[in-house]
């Protein structure tokens, strides 16, 4: 980007994708903590909600990597972040008219295509409009969109107890807030480069030994990560026959808002921790405190100890989300950190929806279940860690 187009050295570009993502990111957490609720809503059992979280989950993340192969292969970034954000903020519309739970599995599942499309390129927009300063830049964007997240909770909340419109409606006014954020899009510059000649390449074979073991703890991890979903079910099912419906879905707003909160303010300062004591220590810990958390889950039953467990799932967030992708950087050489994020963020996507489809049994059986398998599974993962530790460089 030409020098005049900086304000007060930073990119108009970070500055107007920043405003695109605490839109977007508003709008989708307005959707995110009444999700699970509108599924039983509409006759999804736990099942349901495990299909529709796990394809969530695993179509963003596999179309990652596909999007941005594609748009360094033809030199365009823009064209895939608009098309992305149109295509979420479209099924978001169309989820607010769905009448069955088959609706919301199409366009929950069509709408994360979009978040997958987006991605990448814009990170590549981010780091192509800041080359001397790249991690203010992304630090900037990220705290537009926490800020959206954070926010979007708390207007959920709003307009279901103060306003009491009911969850169609919701969706609907999200999705007319992610339509608004196509807006800056248009004032985005994209930097000219030349299509590239360049194989898609998603392997292990190439990768550092360090790097496959890490990998493999990290997708031993992810199957025992599954879709947030039952963490908000399990509240609502614990609230639901002690008070009114109302209450109980507007303390799992305020739950999850709380969740959010404590992700958002923590990511960095563990994120610096890690860099000073190593991400091995902090993604073993962060392992260990998700199976902790697990396991509260599975036997609480009050008010209070929610108030507690969320906040703790959000400090797992905290730990492990970032310093996952930088131990794969650390642990990468330069010249395969593409090929080894991809390998990360394509296993960790596949094996999402196995784990949401395992939880979402379990819960069938009895919602204790899942949330004692997710226990174990990380302790797994620990144990990988702690065995393998030798391999890790801190």
């Amino acid at each position: 980007m030409k020098k005049n187009k900086y304000l007060k050295g930073i990119s108009s570009n970070i500055l107007l994708l920043g405003v695109v993502s605490f839109l977007n990111d508003l709008s989708s957490e307005i959707i995110i903590p009444i999700l699970p609720m509108f599924i039983t809503a509409l006759g999804g059992a736990g099942l349901i909600v495990g299909l529709i979280g796990g394809l969530q989950d695993s179509i963003s993340s596999i179309l990652k990597v596909l999007s941005g192969y594609w748009s360094d292969r033809i030199g365009r970034r823009k064209i895939f972040v608009s098309s992305g954000y149109l295509t979420s903020a479209t099924f978001k519309l169309l989820l607010s008219f769905s009448a069955i739970w088959q609706h919301i599995l199409l366009f929950t599942s069509f709408e994360r295509v979009g978040k997958g499309l987006r991605t990448a390129p814009r990170d590549a927009i981010i780091a192509d409009s800041m080359p001397e300063a790249r991690g203010m830049g992304f630090g900037i964007h990220r705290a537009f969109d926490t800020s959206g997240a954070i926010s979007g909770g708390i207007v959920a909340l709003i307009l279901y107890w103060f306003l009491g419109f009911d969850f169609r409606y919701i969706i609907f006014i999200a999705a007319l807030i992610a339509f608004l954020s196509l807006s800056p899009l248009y004032f985005v510059k994209e930097a000219k480069r030349d299509p590239q000649e360049m194989n898609l390449q998603i392997s292990l074979k190439k990768l550092p030994k360090s790097l496959k073991l890490f990998i493999t703890v990290a997708t031993v991890f992810a199957l025992a990560n599954f879709t947030y979903m039952f963490f908000i079910l399990k509240a609502a099912d614990t609230f639901m026959p002690m008070i009114s419906m109302k209450k109980s879905v507007t303390l799992v707003i305020l739950l999850y808002v709380l969740f959010n909160l404590f992700y958002a303010v923590l990511a960095i300062p563990f994120g610096t921790l890690s860099d000073r004591i190593g991400k091995r220590k902090v993604l073993t810990f962060g392992y260990f405190l998700f199976s902790l958390t697990c396991l509260g889950f599975a036997f609480s039953n009050t008010l209070a100890a929610f108030f507690v467990l969320f906040p703790l799932y959000g400090v797992v967030y905290a730990m492990v989300e970032g310093n996952q992708r930088a131990f794969v950087s650390d642990l990468s050489t330069e010249d395969l950190r593409a090929t080894a994020l991809g390998t990360f963020h394509t296993l960790v996507g596949i094996i999402a929806l196995p784990a949401s489809l395992i939880a979402g049994f379990l819960w069938t059986i009895t919602p204790s279940l899942t949330f004692f398998f997710a226990s174990s599974v990380s302790i797994i993962s620990v144990i990988l860690f702690l065995v393998l530790r030798k391999y890790f460089k801190d």
